[in-house]
């Protein structure tokens, strides 16, 4: 009758010590994995907001690259972690768009955990200054005159730069050359030393190339004009009716995290978001403030995991 007994009490005593455990979240330091290299506008942003979370929390979140195959390593890196909140993904839209973009990719949406939608902001699309184009409709008339001969640099297959380009092909009628770099900086040098003709990089990478004249650029992607280049045209208003696209910023865990745990990095996430030096320098970035909790970070991620799927099939892009 021993056993029993003590399996009974042993259940009791894990029941009341869990609360307690999951009180003391995060009791060590918590790995954030970023898709993309360090440097770039996800890098930028995750960085800025989880050195804020240490600072509020006293434990380190700790940002690590994790590379490649458009964001799908790091992806499926962290669905297959411990759901305990100490593996969490700062992620783009790639996580919305892959499962369509790619022939096979191995997790899905209800892998993960959505915790904070952070915000958007628009990408731009940039020429070499001494190339002929001067205008969007520029480029759109030689993608149509000239197919194929086009060289656009994007910072990876299923990047928000690649995906952003492809919508402008799907709904221009133009055609261009593909070449995916692993992230946004070697592309652009590459535009600036005549190598390809144009790119699609987050605003806050961009601007200082264009202030400098070392890049042109042709519009920005968002459907109204971005706060820190106010003087630079959309897509859309450069004659590509209905043009949108933005990349954006959202953090995950793995799926089936314990829900008090959810709640407190909800919470946490959303007072750093909040502090006037985050939001100043997430402004600067271009990036227009979401700060959004798990239940809307969840449907944002569903809305938009639709709409890319309806945008790639009809552009007809897949990848291996």
């Amino acid at each position: 009758m021993r056993f029993p007994l003590l399996f009974t009490f042993s259940a009791a005593l894990a029941a009341l010590c869990a609360p307690a455990l999951a009180n003391d979240y995060p009791s060590r330091p918590v790995q954030v994995v970023v898709a993309f290299p360090a440097g770039g506008s996800a890098d930028i942003v995750g960085r800025t907001v989880m050195q804020k979370m240490s600072e509020q929390v006293g434990q380190q979140f700790v940002v690590e690259n994790r590379t490649g195959a458009g964001g799908n390593i790091a992806f499926q890196f962290v669905a297959g972690q411990k759901a305990d909140g100490y593996t969490l993904l700062f992620s783009t839209p790639g996580i919305a768009i892959n499962p369509s973009l790619y022939k096979k990719v191995n997790y899905k949406l209800d892998d993960f955990t959505p915790l904070a939608l952070i915000g958007e902001a628009p990408l731009v699309l940039l020429a070499d200054p001494k190339s002929p184009y001067k205008t969007v409709h520029d480029l759109v008339a030689a993608g149509k005159a000239k197919p194929d001969t086009i060289r656009f640099a994007s910072s990876g297959n299923g990047s928000s730069s690649h995906l952003a380009m492809d919508v402008l092909r799907a709904q221009s009628g133009m055609q261009y050359v593909h070449i995916p770099y692993r992230g946004g900086g070697p592309a652009m040098m590459d535009v600036m030393a005549g190598r390809v003709d144009v790119t699609m990089l987050p605003i806050a990478e961009s601007m200082p190339y264009v202030r400098d004249g070392r890049l042109r650029s042709l519009g920005q992607t968002g459907s109204k004009r971005s706060s820190i280049a106010p003087d630079m045209p959309t897509i859309e208003e450069a004659g590509v009716k209905g043009y949108s696209s933005t990349t954006w910023y959202m953090v995950l865990g793995p799926a089936g995290m314990p829900k008090d745990v959810v709640q407190k990095l909800e919470a946490q996430i959303a007072r750093a978001v909040n502090t006037p030096e985050v939001q100043e320098k997430l402004k600067a970035t271009g990036m227009t403030i979401i700060n959004g909790g798990s239940e809307e970070s969840e449907a944002f991620l569903k809305s938009e995991y639709k709409k890319w799927a309806l945008r790639i099939k009809a552009s007809g892009t897949i990848l291996e």
